[in-house]
């Protein structure tokens, strides 16, 4: 069943990369790579933002001066006071000092400004230079298209669109994700309430007993990962439909995955309720962290 189901999904997936490894759905991310006006232009992400390829965009304008394009935008004083605002908005550690010893500088005949200078000097970081195959002067989405305004308005405008496109297939990708991580909950759970059945339900009880302990082992998961039972999600929330796991997180639902797998080992090794919610409950916290911390889901999708 579980096969069928991830085969299903994977067709749907289409040029989207899935394996299942241990009960946890592994997605591989691919290099993000723009085609515009037969310019490749490649993005990458760095903490949930994108940085787009500066090289790549100047050469549109210059395939063989790509540096040297991109160095006459940034003497231009209205550029610097750009990418200074931008800083000042977006970043905590911009030195100011040395922007503004920059931006007086800008517009002489003898101004020059690398990528490079501009980092070190500032401690910028909506600029980044990057090394190896895929490497070249990147920059935040915001600064990037202000460099493709510059260079051309009907780059620009072609940059846009194909950017777009993008983050639409981004979307609707998680939003198939989000779906198979909630199919692998419900056969996981199967799974789990076929260990009770056989483990804590005795032969002769009757249906409304076995709705009781089924419930009561549901919310030892509702417990461990989202801090209250299904009961006390619907008290709390009277107004939204469904249940406290229908509204989880990614990142939750990657880790419920887990927890119904490892309650069901633990239910077969006769390790008592409570002895179980506290082990899940530490579990769920240390994924969670791991998650949150290195921003590592895409890698374990």
């Amino acid at each position: 069943m579980l096969e069928k189901i991830l085969r299903e999904y994977i067709i749907l997936a289409g040029n989207y990369y899935f394996s299942f490894k241990q009960n946890k759905l592994i997605y591989m991310v691919k290099n993000k790579k723009l085609l515009v006006h037969g310019i490749q232009v490649i993005i990458y992400e760095n903490n949930k933002e994108d940085y787009i390829s500066l090289t790549d965009i100047a050469r549109y304008r210059d395939s063989e001066r790509s540096d040297y394009i991109l160095q006459n935008w940034m003497r231009n004083r209205s550029t610097i006071e750009f990418m200074g605002l931008w800083e000042q908005f977006h970043n905590p550690d911009f030195n100011s000092i040395e922007f503004d010893g920059i931006k007086n500088m800008a517009g002489s005949n003898s101004f020059s400004l690398t990528p490079k200078r501009w980092i070190n000097a500032t401690n910028a970081k909506g600029i980044v230079s990057k090394t190896g195959r895929y490497g070249g002067t990147f920059a935040h989405k915001d600064i990037a298209f202000e460099f493709a305004s510059w260079l051309s308005a009907e780059f620009k405008f072609y940059l846009i669109k194909e950017f777009q496109r993008l983050k639409n297939e981004e979307n609707k990708r998680l939003q198939l994700e989000w779906n198979l991580q909630r199919t692998l909950s419900k056969v996981n759970y199967h799974i789990h309430t076929d260990a009770i059945k056989e483990n804590l339900i005795p032969p002769t009880v009757t249906p409304k007993q076995q709705s009781l302990i089924y419930a009561n082992e549901a919310d030892v998961l509702n417990v461990a990962l989202f801090g209250m039972t299904a009961g006390e999600w619907r008290t709390a929330n009277p107004d939204k439909k469904g249940n406290v796991r229908d509204y989880a997180s990614l990142e939750q639902l990657v880790v419920l995955t887990n927890l119904e797998s490892l309650n069901a080992v633990m239910i077969k090794q006769g390790i008592t309720q409570s002895e179980r919610l506290k082990q899940l409950n530490n579990i769920a916290i240390n994924q969670l962290k791991t998650l949150i911390k290195y921003n590592s889901l895409n890698k374990l999708k």
